[in-house]
């Protein structure tokens, strides 16, 4: 039984953290709304308020680590919502500020959720031996991150980068049903399920996978068009058009590392 620190129980995090408990690991969960405290503490979770600012870390984040073996973080960069000229660094502040008392914690092992934006729109095959080349703020400041942490000798890192994130509740074709002249229509679709995201972050804890990089991605790459108009016809919605134009994207990411060093088998079915 392992005993788990998981900062940030949202959509991904907090199923996560049920999934950790039901296979007999100790789970303290973060929320930073007061609301959700009694929802995580009926999942089983030993729930903390914890709010990590660029300028601040709330006190609530030493008992949170207390007698800790691993920290799970997953917190996303949120960077659409701000200014990016007036907060260009927010989120590897919030970094910087979390690590000293990671440090002076019991953690020995961090597994910090990525995301395969920092490749931006390379093409080809793109493998864990990319160089990044993020072309948005959030991906930008994701390997800022990613390095502040893996460069620290206190602790081993694992970066786990997932593709875009599906799940019973959350997929793109909803917000593309019914649009029209939509663009890349032959650009590969890079996609993972919240249940393999979760049964990956498992093999990894279980396997003692650390100081890896590791892209988190659905090995079933069809074009948009294909994808999406398959996907609006399944969930009864008006399928979305694409226009002729190629695309100059052409982006495939690799799953071969993860189903080779973590003998993982992903669960096609659900894409």
């Amino acid at each position: 039984m392992a005993k788990i620190s998981v900062l940030g129980c949202g959509w991904l995090g907090f199923p996560l953290a049920k999934a950790l408990i039901a296979k007999g690991n100790s789970v303290n969960g973060s929320t930073t709304s007061e609301n959700k405290l009694p929802i995580l503490k009926d999942g089983g979770i030993s729930p903390f308020l914890v709010t990590v600012e660029s300028e601040s870390v709330s006190e609530n984040i030493v008992d949170f680590l207390a007698e800790r073996e691993i920290l799970i973080i997953d917190i996303p960069p949120k960077l659409r919502t701000v200014d990016p000229s007036s907060e260009k660094k927010a989120f590897v502040e919030k970094i910087k500020n979390l690590i000293p008392f990671i440090e002076k914690s019991t953690v020995k092992k961090v597994l910090f959720v990525s995301s395969t934006s920092v490749y931006g729109d390379d093409n080809g095959l793109v493998t864990e031996e990319t160089i990044p080349n993020p072309d948005t703020e959030s991906g930008k400041q994701l390997v800022l991150a990613e390095k502040l942490l893996q460069e620290n000798q206190n602790f081993e890192t694992t970066i786990l980068r997932f593709a875009g994130l599906i799940g019973e509740d959350r997929h793109p074709v909803k917000f593309l049903a019914g649009k029209e002249n939509l663009e890349n229509p032959d650009a590969p679709v890079n996609l993972i399920h919240q249940n393999d995201c979760i049964d990956i972050i498992e093999a990894i804890i279980n396997q003692s996978k650390w100081n890896e990089v590791f892209n988190a991605v659905a090995p079933y790459h069809p074009t948009r068009e294909e994808y999406y108009i398959q996907k609006a016809l399944e969930m009864n919605l008006t399928s979305p058009k694409f226009n002729s134009k190629k695309s100059n994207i052409q982006k495939v990411i690799s799953s071969e590392k993860i189903e080779n060093h973590l003998s993982y088998k992903f669960a096609l079915e659900s894409y």
